[in-house]
């Protein structure tokens, strides 16, 4: 991951000692813990999970057509929905 922009965040105290110390017992840097944090609480999805999700659509088999016959085919006509 590229790491390009800077952000200052002031914690107090407590809070920066427990997560320094969280930090350590899973051996990473504060900074990647408050960025992997924010990844999940954010729903931020990883360029790998991006690329997974783009491998699975790729695998399914969809029927494909030009847009408007798609669109013919998944929009009711309004007489079809009130006689």
């Amino acid at each position: 991951m590229e790491l390009s922009k800077k952000t200052t965040i002031l914690f107090p105290p407590e809070l920066h000692e427990r997560l320094c110390t969280l930090a350590a017992q899973r051996g990473t840097s504060l900074g990647e813990l408050v960025r992997t944090a924010c990844e999940r609480h954010y729903e931020l999805p990883s360029r790998e999970e991006k690329l997974a999700a783009v491998r699975k659509l790729a695998a399914m088999r969809l029927p494909i057509a030009d847009p408007l016959r798609m669109k013919r085919q998944a929009v009711p006509r309004p007489e079809e929905i009130a006689p």
